[in-house]
């Protein structure tokens, strides 16, 4: 049988804090397990408010954090045993970020363009420049973009919105299996979230490609999701199927949340009952 694309198993992490005599250690991730298969790309949302543990969970995930306990594994492959620059070509191969503030995802000293190339050299399979360049404008135009408008201009010569369209046009660039998009409408302007997420739903049906989509917005979660995972205080609370769990919830902290959003806000085409 096939590997799991990602596998986590009783996942933790624990943080200490203080000195040798006064030393304390909080728990921010609490024996967390998911699969996502290999060859059906979906849209897997980690709904939580802040300190629920949903970016902790994102960094174990992206290898930026060692879990303390349990297991991430990546086609049947233990993350932990990711090491070298070689090894992690490999991964990034396969998954790749999109974060929260596109303006932290590039040197406001360098052109985009400079960082895009160097992402279809290092990671993607263009050889030389030439196609280091048509590759670029490709994934560019994918997003919405393309190089002439993205091409030798620095970060702040773009918006919110076209920057993080070309921080999915990067992370395309390496041709992933996997996306994990932590919170990556929260910083763009109210009109242009929902041409994101749409693009979010474009790259799993067009190109196959699963993402790990993390929110704390509820009504986005509903819009975009196949599958939720719903996150209080470092524990998972519930999760499967989204318009099952959204529907019909049935952890207390999970019908807070949903009581909490406007019905005709998350339910675009029907009321939820």
């Amino acid at each position: 049988m096939t590997a799991p694309l990602l596998e986590l198993t009783h996942v933790s992490k624990t943080f200490g804090f203080g000195g040798l005599l006064s030393r304390r250690r909080v728990p921010a991730v609490a024996d967390v397990g998911f699969a996502l298969q290999a060859g059906a790309p979906e849209i897997f949302t980690i709904v939580g408010q802040s300190g629920s543990g949903k970016t902790t969970l994102a960094r174990m995930i992206l290898g930026m954090e060692a879990p303390t306990g349990g297991s991430i594994h990546l086609h049947g492959k233990d993350l932990a045993h990711i090491r070298g620059t070689g090894s992690r070509k490999l991964f990034m191969g396969v998954v790749q970020p999109i974060f929260q503030n596109p303006f932290e995802a590039f040197n406001p000293l360098r052109q985009l363009d400079h960082y895009l190339f160097l992402t279809a050299r290092r990671f993607g399979d263009a050889s030389d420049q030439q196609r280091a360049r048509t590759s670029t404008d490709a994934a560019l135009r994918q997003v919405g973009l393309s190089l002439p408008e993205v091409g030798g201009r620095y970060p702040h010569e773009l918006s919110g919105g076209q920057l993080q369209r070309a921080a999915i046009a990067r992370a395309l660039l390496a041709k992933p299996k996997l996306i994990v998009a932590d919170e990556p409408v929260s910083m763009v302007d109210a009109s242009l979230r929902m041409s994101i997420v749409n693009l979010f739903k474009t790259l799993r049906d067009e190109l196959g490609i699963s993402i790990i989509y993390i929110t704390h917005d509820l009504a986005t979660a509903y819009y975009i999701s196949d599958r939720i995972m719903i996150m209080k205080e470092g524990k998972v609370v519930e999760s499967g199927d989204a318009r099952t769990v959204l529907a019909a919830p049935q952890h207390p902290y999970s019908r807070q949340l949903k009581d909490a959003v406007l019905v005709p806000r998350f339910t675009p085409h029907a009321a939820v009952p």
